[in-house]
């Protein structure tokens, strides 16, 4: 299944957050709506994931060129990606025992997810 939605990482957050809203979490909890309205149900207690994050557009296009499809291995880590999917689909994650997860570079950011 293809999600047309740009992950985000889960960003730390504090009681204070409830009023002070940060652009982080401002965008944590606007992807989390956006996933909710596509991916209906919970997950499967074994999935695939695959995180295509977007590029920055302050990149030349000769630096997106040379990037798209290449493995994302700079911050944000993969787990702050998972962390952030999996809390805004279900509310007790405990159930997941298996998961291959993956980041990539593309021009649009987008969540592939694919059960066993």
């Amino acid at each position: 299944m293809n999600i047309p939605v740009a992950p985000v990482p889960k960003p730390r957050m504090t009681k204070s957050d409830s009023w002070r809203k940060r652009p982080a979490v401002v965008k944590y909890w606007k992807f989390k709506d956006d996933l909710k309205a596509v991916v209906k149900g919970d997950l499967e207690p074994r999935f695939k994931i695959t995180f295509y994050v977007p590029m920055s557009v302050s990149w030349s296009k000769r630096q997106k060129a040379a990037m798209n499809g290449q493995p994302h291995q700079m911050k944000p880590d993969i787990d702050n990606y998972l962390k952030a999917f999996m809390d805004a689909l279900s509310s007790d994650d405990s159930y997941i025992y298996d998961v291959h997860a993956r980041k990539f570079w593309s021009e649009t950011g987008s969540i592939e997810l694919e059960e066993f």
